[in-house]
């Protein structure tokens, strides 16, 4: 969701007779797109607009804006704790945003923090680079669910829905310019729509797929309690979409589970990876786990990984828990050990990396279509790509052309697959 917010921010100052700097000394204006997530997030912000306070000294007439879940969270706490921040604008605003830096330009520094629901910035088209095949859309803003250690609700809003002919126009438009794959962006997509009346979510991925030029659909993120059945089965009916799907378990234990007002049990999460599985063999799962959340004892812990045992997840996001403010769980009294839990956090680490490993490894030997996204980072002589699954390729191009390629698996690292372009009918 930033970096989608982020490239918007860019299209609007493109818009206002700003261009990208290629680095920090050459730039006039720095803005921060932030988040708040976790504690660790605040404290990088920070020591990053003391790095920008210097930057400001070095040349009269530098601006920076502070944007995005922080900005919403600290507000005018954050002007004070740096004042010569000029700009403090939240999740809502960042379609005035030209005009907080004209102020700004005039040195009017500028707060604005509404969160009233019809500030949306739906109409704001992502900066898309050139040559782009694959591109983010957002289709729904905020959370309704209100889990007990999450801030989201807090510094995004309610849950808002984006009109289904918006999303389908601006998927058209991306098409028009190349791009064959669309990851469709909500804190909770699997209830889109579901406040303001508008096409079922499952409709909205088969309106999607019937675009021409869509080859590939992705959606982040689905909440377990809401993946129904009618958007499981679509993984048997549409080709487009992806088999990969990230579902974000958190705990493996149904106290703790309850405790953070997840709203389902470890045996029902079970039950939808199951479904998934039996419509969509060799379906590829991610998951996002909060360890030493308040309460949680070692056995709780080790329901966790018996889960993961028994699902085996493709990767996955895990993270000590962060008490965040305005919370339930930040008032929570039972605290785990900050050792205990970064002990729990280390194992749990382990387990996924040799879980990973296991599943990368079983694709060497395979020929799979890749979505080429350009030159690989450590190796310009190679592309990089993606599978169906969501599995990073570098491979050594082979004549093809187009962006889908096909490529036999020759070797795993530590999270991605390397590979040789075979010809094919792709």
């Amino acid at each position: 969701m930033n970096a989608v917010d982020s490239a918007r921010m860019l299209s609007l100052m493109s818009s206002a007779d700003y261009l990208a700097a290629a680095t920090l000394e050459e730039a006039d204006l720095v803005l921060l797109n932030t988040c708040s997530i976790r504690e660790k997030a605040d404290q990088k912000i920070y020591s990053d607009l003391g790095t920008l306070r210097r930057w400001k000294q070095r040349r009269p007439g530098r601006l920076v804006g502070v944007g995005g879940c922080l900005a919403q969270q600290d507000g005018e706490a954050l002007r004070k704790r740096a004042p010569y921040v000029d700009i403090v604008f939240g999740t809502h605003n960042i379609a005035n945003l030209p005009e907080m830096v004209r102020r700004a330009e005039r040195r009017l520094p500028t707060l604005a923090l509404g969160m009233e629901e019809e500030m949306t910035h739906w109409d704001v088209v992502p900066y898309l680079p050139a040559g782009a095949v694959s591109a983010m859309v957002a289709i729904m803003q905020g959370c309704d669910n209100f889990c007990a250690y999450c801030v989201v609700p807090l510094v995004r809003g309610r849950e808002v829905s984006r009109p289904a002919e918006g999303i389908l126009s601006e998927v058209r438009a991306l098409t028009d310019r190349g791009v064959m794959e669309v990851v469709l962006l909500g804190q909770n997509v699997n209830s889109y729509g579901k406040k303001e009346g508008e096409i079922p979510f499952p409709e909205l991925l088969r309106r999607i797929s019937a675009i021409e030029g869509i080859t590939r659909i992705r959606f982040i993120t689905s909440h377990p309690r809401d993946l129904d059945d009618r958007t499981i089965r679509l993984f048997e009916e549409m080709e487009t979409l992806c088999p990969h799907v990230h579902l974000p378990l958190q705990s493996g234990a149904d106290r703790v589970l309850e405790a953070m007002g997840r709203g389902y049990t470890r045996g029902e999460y079970l039950a939808r990876i199951d479904a998934l599985r039996k419509v969509r063999p060799g379906m590829a799962f991610s998951s996002d786990f909060i360890v030493g959340f308040p309460g949680e004892t070692e056995d709780d812990f080790r329901e966790t990984l018996a889960v993961m045992g028994e699902i085996r997840f493709d990767s996955s996001f895990s993270f000590r828990f962060s008490s965040r403010p305005g919370t339930r769980a930040a008032e929570m009294k039972e605290k785990v050990d900050p050792q205990e839990a970064a002990s729990r956090l280390r194992r749990l680490q382990e387990l996924q990396a040799a879980h990973t490993r296991e599943r990368l490894t079983a694709q060497i030997g395979r020929q799979v279509t890749v979505l080429a996204e350009g030159a690989s980072a450590r190796d310009p002589g190679t592309l990089c790509g993606r599978t169906a699954c969501n599995k990073t390729v570098n491979f050594t191009p082979g004549g093809g052309e187009g962006a889908l390629r096909s490529v036999l698996v020759t070797g795993a690292g530590t999270h991605s697959l390397v590979g040789e372009e075979r010809s094919s009918d792709v």
